[in-house]
């Protein structure tokens, strides 16, 4: 199976490690964050990873290189402009049977084998992982109406409850009919696209653990989780 792997972002949210290192190659513990996730992949059945890079490529192509060292075929698309975080497969020639997108800073206990079967049973276009997430507001909330101004409601710190996207996605080969080439395209904006046109997609339910490293605080709170639960991450390392 063929996995795409989104590393060519700026990593803004994690400035200023990101200026000079590429978000994907951020520790966790002593390794990448992408190293874990293509070891994962590895172990799933995954043999073959496009890594879609932009910014500071060169330092994730010098340490990743040909993906031998994970017994991986590793090959690289270069974005020479951002295309975001669809944009960028209209660029990679054969992908011509089901595949595995994912973020390049993704750690999860996500079992990808399962993913692919509910993937194939549900029968969608695309199915992307969402994880059940809790906001909690620590303020009163108040329900107005705007006509008059007169409160319709009171909410004393609620927490709010929804699904999020994972940033890990299996696709069929004809969800590239819908992604132009060399231009700009996210996947929410994809997403509506597929929708638009009658498309299937798919939600797949996913409770286990998950930590976009979007932030410093999940950043830091995934390194602890790290060395707790590593044996979970890289079972038999």
């Amino acid at each position: 199976m063929k996995a795409v792997i989104l590393a060519g972002g700026r990593g803004t949210r994690l400035a200023p490690y990101t200026y000079v290192f590429p978000k994907p190659m951020m520790p966790v513990g002593d390794k990448a964050i992408l190293e874990i996730l293509l070891r994962q992949m590895k172990r799933s059945g995954v043999n073959k990873v496009i890594l879609t890079v932009g910014h500071l490529a060169h330092l994730i192509q010098s340490f990743f290189q040909d993906g031998q060292q994970f017994d991986l075929e590793i090959t690289y698309s270069y974005e020479t402009k951002p295309l975001g975080t669809s944009g960028p497969l209209a660029l990679i020639p054969n992908l011509d049977k089901t595949f595995l997108v994912s973020n390049g800073d993704v750690l999860t206990l996500l079992d990808i084998e399962d993913f692919l079967a509910f993937h194939r049973q549900q029968g969608g276009i695309c199915t992307l992982a969402v994880h059940q997430h809790q906001l909690h507001i620590d303020l009163g909330v108040v329900q107005q109406n705007d006509d008059d101004f007169s409160v319709t409601g009171y909410i004393e710190k609620p927490t709010l409850d929804y699904k999020v996207s994972m940033g890990m996605y299996i696709f069929e080969p004809r969800v590239l009919d819908y992604i132009p080439k060399d231009e700009y395209l996210d996947f929410p904006d994809l997403v509506h696209k597929l929708l638009a046109a009658g498309e299937k997609v798919i939600g797949y339910p996913f409770n286990g653990y998950w930590m976009d490293l979007g932030n410093p605080e999940d950043y830091a709170q995934a390194n602890r989780d790290f060395e707790k639960m590593r044996a979970q991450f890289l079972p038999g390392e």
